[in-house]
């Protein structure tokens, strides 16, 4: 309909054609949509012929990675995973999927309850045709930063989404790709990039798609806690001072969030 890219090419074997259900035969039968269009070169979604790239499988996203690409999963205190940041140089993108409809429109209404939920908090948001549609470049107040003479401090953000097929994937930019074009095209072409993983299984729209951390990652971080947890034990034990000297002060505690990227699959 569009020049869209096709489907996943290969003859299928016996035993694969067997093992097809009728919910992934349903998805292959779906016309184009309408979206499609603003995401002819990428995101891409897992069934699609998608372009060679170095990238990192996350469970619901296949991220790409580059030499100077920091990951960096976003945790709430649970620890429940919401959401994954591309950090490259002075910019960065974080990037959440959600299960949709078959239909288009999500990421309208994702867009407008956005809108409300910056301007409710004192910001501005305004409408601007992008790379990949509609998106809204922002001016989000920072909590508990202010000037001198009291007026309320914001962060420039640019909040861009595409609607794939019974999914959303939605970024959010910080950094120079907010606000210089020429990094704005850097940040664009990270997006473009990721690959959405659906999957079969039913999952309620809105719903957040799953991320899973890659195990040389989670390790990465266990040892990670170990450290800090042992930096603060010893600071927190009392050290006898040397002849002519202070205690020691306690060591800091270096609580990074980046994680480096793990090797591509």
């Amino acid at each position: 309909m569009f020049g869209r890219r096709g489907k996943k090419s290969g003859k299928k074997s016996a035993a694969e054609a067997a093992e097809e259900t009728p919910l992934a035969r349903a998805r292959a039968e779906e016309p184009a949509k309408e979206a499609d269009r603003h995401r002819a070169l990428g995101p891409w979604d897992a069934s699609e012929d998608v372009p060679e790239y170095p990238r990192v499988d996350l469970g619901c996203l296949r991220v790409p990675v580059g030499e100077r690409t920091q990951i960096r999963f976003d945790m709430m205190r649970n620890e429940q995973i919401v959401g994954v940041t591309l950090i490259n140089d002075t910019s960065a993108v974080q990037v959440q999927a959600f299960a949709a409809p078959k239909t288009s429109g999500l990421w309208d209404e994702l867009r407008e309850e956005l809108r409300e939920q910056i301007t409710g908090q004192g910001g501005k948001a305004e409408d601007f045709d992008g790379t990949f549609g509609p998106e809204l470049r922002a001016l989000v107040p920072v909590e508990g930063r202010t000037t001198e003479d009291g007026r309320q401090l914001g962060q420039r953000m640019r909040f861009i989404g595409v609607d794939g097929p019974r999914w959303v994937l939605r970024g959010v930019i910080r950094g120079e790709g907010a606000v210089k074009p020429e990094v704005m095209a850097q940040v664009e072409d990270v997006f473009q990039k990721i690959v959405v993983v659906r999957g079969d299984d039913p999952v309620p729209p809105r719903e957040m798609l799953k991320i899973v951390v890659p195990k040389e990652v989670q390790e990465q971080i266990q040892a990670q806690r170990a450290q800090q947890a042992a930096q603060r034990k010893a600071a927190q034990e009392p050290q006898a001072p040397e002849a002519g000297e202070g205690a020691g002060a306690p060591a800091p505690d270096t609580g990074e969030q980046s994680r480096p990227a793990p090797p591509a699959s």
